[in-house]
């Protein structure tokens, strides 16, 4: 296990090959965090990664190839060592190779690789999932960043905002006790509402742990200070995401997580092939996607 660091004159990043995990974006000029430090009183982990699964498994299995296999909550990435690909000044590469053990969970030959790339104030968080066996694989990949929120010690996380680019009201799913999402039709889902995009943390925004927001609804997702000022903006391509902070712990952090796939809902009975917002690839080829984090 070993740390990383990417500098220049705004940012320095510091990226730990366990997990190939972000664990620092520190403001050079002012000496501000903006990442969550791992604090396990409220959560031991800064930004994992979620590979080869999103969130739960409908009671902790999944069937693939007529075979049972169970994975935990948010798969095993996050839990292993990666290799260090390569490095510069400003990009940074890590890879993560199938194993005889991986296979026993995930029977797939893959090859993940999670890239960093340091651009001015912007953070590229880069993804390649790469086939390396004979049949087509089933996947979902995700990201859990956590934003200090609020930023600044003089404010509550009640006086801070969640801003998104959709200035319409947000809808959104919430998951039961086992972890699976509890799904309703577009219409008769919970909302959020917002004023001009912008929605006031209020201490029981999370009560009933994280909130999913599927079918595109956002690209661009903001916390913003007492006065509405943005000062960490997420930009991603992907179609669902999550907000999430501890529920009833008042943690000073608030997670944007965009996501290619998400947990099994509560009435899920298929196989891995037909898990909601899954991904596939052919033998052979890869995934490629990225999403930026804009430092204000």
């Amino acid at each position: 296990m070993s740390d990383y660091e990417l500098k220049n004159k705004e940012l320095v990043l510091s990226v730990n090959s366990l997990g190939a995990e972000l664990t620092r974006i520190t403001d050079l000029k002012t000496d501000t965090d903006y990442l969550w430090n791992g604090d396990p009183a409220y959560w031991k982990r800064h930004s994992p990664i979620l590979f080869p699964i999103v969130g739960s498994l409908k009671n902790h299995r999944y069937h693939y190839n007529r075979k049972e296999y169970s994975l935990p909550q948010h798969g095993f990435a996050r839990d292993m060592e990666f290799g260090l690909m390569s490095s510069s000044d400003s990009e940074i590469w890590f890879q993560l190779n199938a194993t005889d053990e991986t296979k026993k969970v995930f029977p797939f030959d893959f090859i993940l690789e999670i890239g960093y790339r340091l651009t001015g104030r912007q953070i590229t968080v880069l993804w390649n999932v790469i086939n390396n066996g004979t049949s087509d694989m089933y996947f979902s990949i995700g990201a859990h960043p956590a934003f200090l929120c609020p930023l600044k010690d003089m404010e509550n996380q009640s006086d801070c905002y969640i801003s998104f680019d959709n200035k319409d009201t947000i809808h959104y799913l919430l998951i039961n006790d086992n972890g699976l999402v509890v799904k309703k039709p577009f219409e008769e889902q919970a909302v959020l509402e917002t004023e001009n995009g912008f929605l006031n943390i209020n201490p029981h925004l999370f009560d009933e742990d994280a909130l999913i927001i599927e079918n595109n609804q956002a690209h661009t997702v903001s916390l913003a200070d007492s006065k509405k000022n943005p000062y960490v903006t997420v930009h991603f391509d992907a179609p669902l995401f999550g907000l999430w902070s501890p529920a009833g712990k008042n943690a000073p952090f608030v997670c944007i997580e965009p996501w290619y796939g998400r947990c099994d809902s509560n009435d899920f009975d298929g196989s891995l092939e037909d898990r909601e917002w899954g991904n596939h690839i052919k033998a052979g080829k890869e995934f490629k996607t990225s999403y930026t984090i804009d430092i204000i």
